[in-house]
């Protein structure tokens, strides 16, 4: 628009002193006065015209410049872009990009205590499962430790974080992860409605060892050692290929290389959360080989650690028949202690146990005496992560687990008004937490170590 004025300008100006010209030679003749008025008139056409063509080299000069400044831009744009991906770090979304993504969050898959997952496809083509974070105070938590523990790992078992959005000041944050097209480990292995089939023993094995080279690469491969604090078979998502790959680490805490344990309020699921919670020691990486274990009897018994007797397997504990709840953890000890370890896998999987004879009996047995040293009440006697996976892959013997009481049973079946010891520290957890009324210990009880 400026060049198309400043051209209409020169052109007028040209006109006039061309004008001034004639009329000067119509009424001045060839007079001394003309010949002046014409080199005068001359000499400014000559300049205006010259201003043009510079003008217009200059607005040429200029436009090559800002086409090739452009495509430099462009091109370390995209660079940028790239270098973002092969890095893995997380892309900040727009929300409108969100909202058109999800259909405007109009796909749910799942919903949890604090965060909602919706489905996805992005402008790319790419499914992702984007995680609706809500409340303010517990979310901006929630939404800083995910990002914090899963934004800079890359393993192959853990889900990738691909990008985040946060709506000031209060509103919903956003996290963005790769989608896992088959679900959670909990629709494969435990008897519901609408269940969308029975996971194979030769892949619940491949999916114990996946999760534990995931934990392994968590507590000893990073920077700080990452505790997940919430391992559960909902947390635990399923590949096209039924690889597991470990998601969800709301809960996660950082933990210095230099730090044997940390305090921290109670957090975790019903069934998997290891006694030092309960015991206020404080926890370390050795609580998420605790609720590791627990997975691994759920993937044996193809039931929940702890339900009530009647829907569960029946057990008699220490010739008591009244027991209110099915332990698994006490079923498979006294199975592998009387050479019936067979007796607990998941009755859907006979046939195939079956097919496979004395190596796979031998498999159940390697992975029960794993789980059984993996939730003994004392941390120090659990192995670590790294010992774990050598064990699934063979790699060093297995020895029996240790005799544990599994005061978790007692606790369980008579409360802590039978276990008075236990009774000041479990208040002093309650008082600190502010979760549960200080009186209500058996209740406390219940709430933390029964099922969910």
């Amino acid at each position: 628009m400026e060049d198309k004025k400043a051209y209409s300008i020169a052109i007028s100006l040209v006109i006039l002193l061309i004008t001034v010209i004639i009329i000067a030679r119509l009424t001045l003749k060839f007079s001394e006065v003309f010949f002046l008025i014409f080199g005068a008139d001359v000499a400014l056409i000559v300049a205006v015209i010259a201003s043009v063509l510079i003008r217009r080299k200059f607005n040429s000069r200029r436009e090559v410049l800002e086409n090739q400044l452009d495509s430099d831009g462009r091109e370390l744009r995209i660079e940028y872009s790239f270098l973002r991906k092969v890095a893995g770090v997380p892309t900040r979304f727009k929300l409108k990009e969100l909202e058109e993504a999800t259909d405007n969050f109009g796909s749910l898959v799942g919903r949890g205590s604090s965060a909602c997952v919706f489905k996805g496809v992005l402008s790319d083509g790419a499914s992702v499962a984007v995680k609706r974070i809500e409340g303010e105070e517990r979310g901006d938590k929630e939404f800083k430790s995910e990002v914090a523990a899963i934004a800079s790992v890359q393993h192959v078992n853990l889900v990738r974080l691909l990008g985040y959005c946060s709506v000031p000041p209060s509103g919903p944050r956003f996290l963005v992860y790769e989608y896992i097209v088959n679900g959670s480990l909990d629709n494969w292995i435990f008897r519901r409605r609408g269940i969308r089939g029975c996971l194979s023993w030769d892949l619940r094995c491949r999916v114990a060892l996946d999760v534990a080279k995931a934990l392994s690469y968590l507590h000893h491969d990073c920077r700080s050692c990452i505790l997940h604090l919430d391992v559960k078979p909902e947390n635990i998502l399923l590949d096209e290929n039924h690889r597991a790959i470990l998601a969800d680490f709301g809960l996660s805490k950082l933990m210095g290389k230099d730090e044997s344990r940390i305090v921290t309020t109670i957090r975790g699921t019903r069934g998997y959360l290891a006694p030092e919670w309960l015991l206020e020691n404080g926890i370390s990486e050795k609580s998420d080989i605790y609720s590791y274990g627990m997975v691994l009897l759920e993937l044996i018994g193809g039931r929940k650690n702890i339900t009530l007797a009647e829907h569960g397997i029946s057990t008699n504990h220490q010739g008591n028949s009244k027991s209110k709840f099915s332990y698994l953890p006490k079923i498979v000890s006294e199975k592998l202690a009387q050479g019936k370890i067979m007796d607990v896998v998941d009755e859907r999987l006979v046939e195939e146990v079956a097919a496979g004879g004395g190596y796979v009996e031998m498999q159940v047995k390697k992975m029960a005496c794993v789980a059984l040293s993996c939730i003994q009440e004392r941390p120090k006697l659990r192995p670590t992560m790294a010992r774990v996976v050598e064990m699934l892959e063979g790699r060093v013997p297995i020895e029996a687990p240790a005799q544990t009481t599994m005061l978790i049973l007692d606790l369980l079946d008579e409360g802590l008004d039978q276990h008075p010891a236990l009774q000041p520290r479990a208040a002093a957890v309650m008082a600190r937490s502010g979760q549960i009324d200080s009186n209500s210990l058996c209740s406390y009880t219940m709430s933390v170590l029964s099922g969910r």
